[in-house]
């Protein structure tokens, strides 16, 4: 009866939305000609109702193209679950676009009595008392003259008031810091609550399968948005003195150039975005932090390589005319590469001993530390913003998503409360769907493996060419030579290609997990994000780093020798380095991959959705209508999506990758990561609150499944740095040759020296001895008698000719045991760091514990309060019957 009339109503004051809206001038009542006069108000035309949410469609009966029998399915589907909407409590209130006729603007506010009973339902924890325990010293506090200017003004951005808090319940809601019911449910716990109500609403029944959600209704194209207010203008604070102008706020200390220096408002962006969105840009800033002790690091490694790079003896052998003009190498291709002189590589070897230094190998053992500090202190870190943001005991709140609970059709019987409850599938259903989700994410592996043999197929094909054509176009002259060596050539085309492949793959890719994970139907939001993060990274983790595998434990591995090389795929010879190793092409392919990859993810952050925002302005906004007001604004701004702040974290995870796992090859990578966050920061916040409609504030513990993916990263990073520096760099063969030179065969020199390392690390091959695929040697008739290629092993006419050497034995013994004793080593000081910083700190725990006792304590008092009071006006009755009763006559 109560919906019946309701709707009625709704429907003669044409705020519903049923049926056909009347004009835009009837809609124009004098209240709305008011509060149209401000584009910033966020109440119903009647000015006392807060507007909560806001749903979008477009009226059917003023389409240009109106298909009848789809458009009157589509209003029967919206009109029934608009209606379930005012049965469930809600109120609506629906205006035309003052810009587009055909939009109408459902304004969605939520009662008094309905956050109640929902903020019960949903185990929302609100303020008990105000919390005087709460005290946030910092170590940095002697320094306040200079962490004051790193700070947001406290005048402008006023620090949050902290309370006790609990579950809220209906029956005791005296127990509550309710001042002002107005202000007690602020606005982002007001749309969590709508938004909750509004995923769980039904719009059809149809064979006995129930369809609900405003999810489903949006995909469908029955509304075209749903979303909650911004507050205020960005740019501008709002007229209204009853604003708090949280938006202009974030924008003016966060989002703004000029507040890139300071530290980042976390309460307020906790406040006004929620918890998950304030947990993400508390743990970017907090790497970001750590980056510039890496960064230092890596920068003096550099430095440290670049000034030494003149007492380099071995690639001033390289560039010497007399000793690397003289050794000529042997061709590095069949039939149709040249010979060539070993100082061609001068550049690059040059370049090499920047990078190829013992700066590198102590920088390799720092970041094995570095990243267990980050860590651990990050752990801490997050156990303190778990208490301060009340988020310790978030694991109960969890609801089950509105896709899983419609299809829930199974019944089976709880193990634990021996009850029935519903299900989706069976076990056997559900070990199906796994199955076939494995195969899917399996599937697209291989084919990320297969694109990778396409570009080493590419390298080694391409390689052929550059051989010869760079030397025609050269004509033996310096200038080209010098700087572009057919390897280099190969290498950077390569890694642009490579780049390309990776992008578009992962664009196809995204798509394809999501259907993969909406297939598996995990139970919770929490369950599918941290599914789709392991399917996500999994993949993207083979996309980017594969490339980056070959190159520094691949390639020049298993060539063989000119006399007897190996082929790839029976065809292909297999690449060789430059004498001096693969590490420089490892630092140009991880130089591309990155650059590329930020250049690629800022046009799409900031340029893309500001290109977009413009457009939509300039195709809607009128000259007529210049005020629209703030539901219209945020209508023409760009959404979000749920897996928006996926996409941040991602991006981070693959360069946290980058930066540790082939770090010794490249010591600026963390100094690159650092500019990046920086302007990463300022670039997210500013998308935030200018380019995209407020997002629905989640709640979040931490960052979820993203913690065990950096733990892992940080264990193979070791073993990746060891084995780079150990199989990719050229540093062991060179240290067992220093420390080994007065030991025959290595050499006889009186002092400790690197001379004459080049001419042990090549070997000496016969020319008469070269084959080719038609078993003739298409170098018959040469002007060289021998040429040298980079490995060690006994020349021609040894009793082992073209066999390793003693020596190659010596190095591959020394590289293993580098590698055991440099992973020992770190492992040792990570397990020992990780035992001796606790996860949540003593003060911390201490006031959790402290705030959960006092909090009970709180509850129970008011509960003893209220027995007692109810037993002392029984008690006051009863005394006053007892002697009302003595008091009368007897006769009575």
């Amino acid at each position: 009866v109560f919906c019946a009339a309701a709707l009625e109503n709704l429907e003669q004051t044409n705020v519903s939305g049923f049926g056909s809206l009347k004009s835009q001038q009837d809609l124009r009542t004098p209240e709305f000609e008011e509060f149209n006069g401000k584009p910033d108000s966020l109440y119903f035309n009647d000015g006392q109702r807060r507007i909560d949410f806001v749903l979008v469609y477009e009226d059917e009966s003023r389409k240009e193209t109106n298909k009848k029998g789809s458009n009157e399915k589509q209003r029967r589907k919206r009109q029934a679950y608009e209606s379930n909407l005012i049965c469930d409590g809600l109120q609506l209130e629906a205006t035309r676009s003052l810009v587009d006729d055909k939009l109408v603007f459902v304004k969605v506010h939520a009662p008094w009595e309905v956050l109640c009973t929902y903020a019960e339902i949903m185990h929302i924890k609100l303020p008990l008392k105000p919390n005087d325990l709460k005290t946030r010293s910092s170590a940095f506090d002697n320094f306040n003259w200079f962490t004051k200017l790193l700070q947001v003004d406290e005048s402008i951005i006023k620090p949050e008031q902290e309370f006790f808090t609990a579950p809220f319940e209906k029956n005791r809601m005296n127990d509550f810091y309710i001042q002002d019911r107005d202000t007690f449910f602020n606005p982002a716990t007001r749309s969590r609550i709508v938004y909750f109500i509004l995923s769980r609403i039904m719009y059809q029944v149809r064979d006995n399968v129930k369809k609900f959600g405003i999810n489903k209704l949006v995909n469908s194209g029955i509304y075209k948005a749903a979303f909650p207010l911004h507050d205020c203008n960005f740019s501008t604070p709002s007229e209204d003195l009853s604003c708090p102008n949280e938006r202009y706020l974030l924008y003016r200390e966060w989002a703004h150039p000029r507040s890139i220096y300071k530290k980042q408002p976390l309460d307020l962006i906790r406040k006004y975005y929620g918890e998950k969105i304030g947990i993400y840009f508390a743990w970017l800033g907090y790497y970001t932090q750590m980056l510039l002790l890496a960064a230092i690091v890596g920068v003096a490694c550099f430095l440290y390589g670049y000034f030494t790079e003149d007492n380099c003896t071995w690639s001033k052998e390289v560039c010497d005319p007399n000793i690397g003009g003289q050794i000529i190498m042997c061709p590095q291709c069949d039939n149709e590469c040249p010979f060539w002189s070993l100082n061609v590589t001068c550049e690059s070897s040059k370049k090499l001993c920047i990078f190829d230094s013992f700066g590198t190998l102590v920088f390799a053992v720092f970041m094995g530390v570095w990243v267990t500090l980050f860590l651990e202190f990050w752990k801490r870190r997050q156990a303190e913003l778990e208490y301060e943001w009340d988020t310790v005991e978030l694991q109960q709140e969890e609801q089950a998503r509105p896709e899983y609970e419609a299809r829930c059709t199974h019944v089976v019987i709880n193990e634990i409360t021996q009850e029935e409850e519903r299900v989706p599938f069976t076990t056997w259903g559900k070990c199906i769907r796994v199955t076939l989700c494995a195969s899917a994410v399996f599937f697209w592996i291989l084919l990320i493996i297969a694109s990778v043999i396409g570009i080493i197929v590419y390298r080694l094909s391409v390689f052929v060419i550059f051989s010869v054509n760079l030397r025609k176009i050269s004509n033996g002259t310096d200038p080209i030579q010098k700087y572009v060596t057919p390897q280099m050539a190969t290498s950077i085309t390569a890694s642009l290609i490579s780049f390309i492949i990776i992008m578009i793959l992962n664009t196809i890719y995204e798509k394809v997990a999501i259907m993969i994970t909406n297939f598996e139907l995990p139970r919770t939001q929490t369950d599918y994000e941290n599914s789709l993060t392991m399917k996500m990274f999994l993949f993207q983790f083979v996309n980017y780093y594969s490339s980056c595998f070959y190159i520094a434990f691949f390639k020049g591995k298993f060539v063989g020798y000119p006399g007897d090389p190996v082929y790839w795929l029976g065809k292909y010879r297999n690449e060789e380095c430059d004498p001096g190793g693969c590490l420089l092409e490892l630092t140009t392919q991880l130089i591309i991959i990155m650059g590329g990859k930020a250049i690629w993810n800022n046009i799409q952050e900031v340029l893309l959705p500001w290109v977009m925002n413009v457009f939509g302005r300039c195709r809607t906004v009128s000259g007529a209508e210049k005020r629209t007001p703030r539901w219209e604004q945020d209508y023409h701004l760009q959404p979000m999506g749920k897996l928006g702040l996926f996409y941040e974290y991602l991006e981070m995870i693959i360069q946290f990758g980058f930066v540790t796992l082939f770090v010794a090859s490249f010591p600026l990578a963390p100094l690159l990561a650092l500019v990046n966050n920086i302007l990463e920061i300022r670039v997210d916040a500013w998308k935030l609150t200018t380019q995209y409609r407020r997002m629905v504030p989640e709640k979040a513990q931490d960052i979820g499944a993203w913690q065990p993916i950096m733990q892992g990263i940080a264990i193979l990073a070791v073993v990746t740095n060891a084995m780079i520096i150990a199989f990719t760099s050229d540093m062991i063969p060179r240290l067992v040759y220093y420390w080994s030179f007065s030991i025959p065969p290595y050499g006889d020199h009186p002092d400790y020296s690197m001379e004459g390392y080049i001419n042990i690390s090549l070997s000496i091959f016969n020319t008469a001895d070269f084959k080719s695929r038609v078993k003739e040697n298409p170098y018959a008739g040469s002007k060289y008698d021998t040429c040298r290629y980079r490995d060690f092993r006994y020349p021609p006419g040894h009793p082992q000719e073209y066999k390793h050497n003693i020596y190659y034995w010596h190095v591959i013994a020394a590289k293993l045991a580098f590698i055991i004793v440099m992973e020992h080593i770190i492992y040792s000081v990570k397990f020992f760091i990780s035992y001796t910083i606790p996860d949540v700190s003593k003060s911390t725990k201490s006031k959790i514990k402290r705030e959960k006792y006092l909090t009970q304590k709180l509850l129970h008092e008011n509960h003893l309060k209220d027995m007692t009071k109810n037993i002392g006006v029984i008690a006051e009755k009863m005394i006053g019957a007892v002697v009302d009763n003595n008091l009368r006559p007897k006769s009575d």
